[in-house]
């Protein structure tokens, strides 16, 4: 999706809470799927789909719900006319939408501070959120047509690349019912020492079902997250041969496969920065399902080295940047 009006992103915002973003995304998951169990309870109302946000609550109220939602951000003020011709059909069209994505109005006045960091050059500007990344969307009031298609992309976008699907609407709901809903813990340490046991034995396959157990009750179990994402590396690598694989990807840079395969060596030698840049460059020079692998790929290495690593954030960074 290309920014519109040649907005300007210099200064943006630190969007880069990846470690809040992620913990809200699976306690999101969770909630959908409890909700599911229960019929539906925990869904938002429509008024739920429309949200003020301030400075004090950006992060909570966008950054982390943009895990589980694509979060449009509506810039206006009072004084601002076109603002009042636009709002209105953002609004309407946030509910007719059903859930798909989420207006955080933001009024300039009272935030100047969130003005700057987005580089709001003049209002109404919107932009979007997704998965703790900030894209500009349009200036001005935009013809409904224009801010339909725009959407559409968003949506689109936020479903294939990130797996946002978005939340469940409920007309009977009462506006701000919806809880969180906390999964309890367990008792999951016997299962975690399995896990461990099984790696220092050896047993990848083992230590891989163990940590999966575990996730199949807390998906947000942080510890099993990072134990799976660091078992299936080495499951990967166990049998390849590194010269092999480095020469294949040396000669084939345009081979998905042997760019994956030598980033997963790249990041078991400690070469993170290698892994990370080599897959950023193979995104950037592919389309369709091969980028998507090749996505999907990075994201799980993501999670190997751990999403508060200096070194993810950047990349995170760089992976939007190719990806839109």
């Amino acid at each position: 999706m290309q920014p519109r009006n040649n907005m300007s992103m210099s200064g943006v915002v630190d969007l880069a809470a990846v470690k809040a973003a992620q913990e809200a995304k699976a306690k999101a998951e969770q909630a959908r799927a409890e909700a599911a169990r229960q019929g539906g309870a925990g869904a938002v109302s429509p008024a739920d789909l429309v949200i003020d946000v301030d400075e004090a609550g950006f992060e909570r109220d966008v950054l982390q719900r943009s895990a589980e939602v694509p979060v449009v951000i509506d810039f206006w003020a009072e004084w601002c006319q076109p603002c009042k011709q636009l709002s209105p059909v953002l609004e309407r069209l946030a509910v007719e939408y059903d859930g798909r994505f989420l207006l955080a109005k933001i009024d300039v006045d009272a935030n100047q501070m969130l003005m700057q960091q987005f580089g709001v050059q003049g209002i109404p500007a919107v932009f979007a959120v997704v998965a703790g990344q900030a894209l500009p969307l349009f200036q001005g009031a935009a013809g409904e047509q224009q801010i339909r298609q725009t959407l559409d992309q968003l949506v689109q976008v936020a479903e294939q690349r990130f797996g946002l699907t978005g939340l469940t609407v409920d007309p009977d709901a009462q506006p701000g019912a919806a809880a969180e809903r906390e999964v309890p813990a367990g008792p999951y340490d016997s299962l975690l020492e399995a896990a461990v046991q099984a790696l220092d034995a050896g047993d990848l396959g083992g230590a891989i079902q163990a940590y999966k157990n575990v996730l199949a009750d807390d998906p947000a179990n942080t510890e099993a997250n990072l134990g799976l994402a660091q078992a299936e590396l080495l499951q990967r690598v166990q049998g390849m041969d590194p010269q092999q694989v480095r020469k294949e990807a040396a000669e084939k840079p345009a081979d998905v496969d042997a760019q994956i395969a030598a980033a997963d060596l790249d990041l078991v030698g400690g070469h993170v920065e290698d892994a990370f840049g080599r897959l950023i460059e193979t995104v950037q020079r592919t389309v369709g399902d091969d980028r998507d692998a090749v996505r999907r790929r990075l994201l799980e290495l993501f999670e190997v080295v751990g999403p508060e690593d200096p070194r993810v954030v950047g990349a995170r960074r760089a992976l939007a940047r190719a990806l839109f």
